[in-house]
C-alpha cells in the first residue's frame, strides 16, 4: 500500500477501484471502518500515538514520528493535533486524486439519495 520514497510516502490510489466495487455508500462505510480502527479508542480521534501504534495496519512498518505527525497535521482542521471522523474523510479525499475529481458527482449523488429517505 505503502512505500518509502526520497525519504517520504507513497500511497498508491486504490480509491477509485474501491468505489467502483463497492459503490459509494460501500467506500464511505470502509472509510469509517478504517477510521474506527485507526483512532483512540478511549478518545474516539486518531491521535499521533495511536496512529503510531497501527502503523503497520497500513503497510507503514518503520515510518518516522516525524512523517506520523505530518500526517495527523494534514488532515488536522481544528488544530486538536487529532483527526476526528470527518478529518480523516476528507484527508482520504484530498489524497486520492482521482477520487477529488469526481467528488462533486459523488456529493450531489449523496445529497439526491438522502432526499428521499425521510
Amino acid at each position: 500500500m505503502a512505500s518509502s520514497r526520497n525519504g517520504g510516502v507513497v500511497f498508491e490510489d486504490f480509491f477509485p477501484a474501491m468505489v467502483d466495487k463497492l459503490g459509494q455508500e460501500g467506500f464511505m462505510k470502509e472509510l469509517c471502518n478504517g477510521f474506527h480502527l485507526l483512532m483512540d479508542k478511549e478518545k474516539g480521534v486518531i491521535t499521533f500515538e495511536s496512529l503510531k501504534e497501527n502503523a503497520a495496519l497500513l503497510g507503514l512498518q518503520g515510518i518516522s514520528d516525524e512523517e506520523i505527525m505530518c500526517m495527523v497535521r494534514e488532515g488536522d482542521m481544528d488544530g486538536d493535533q487529532a483527526l476526528n471522523e470527518m478529518e480523516f474523510c476528507t484527508l482520504m479525499f484530498r489524497l486520492s486524486p482521482a477520487l477529488m475529481e469526481n467528488s462533486k458527482e459523488m456529493l450531489e449523488e449523496a445529497i439526491v439519495s438522502t432526499e428521499f429517505d425521510y
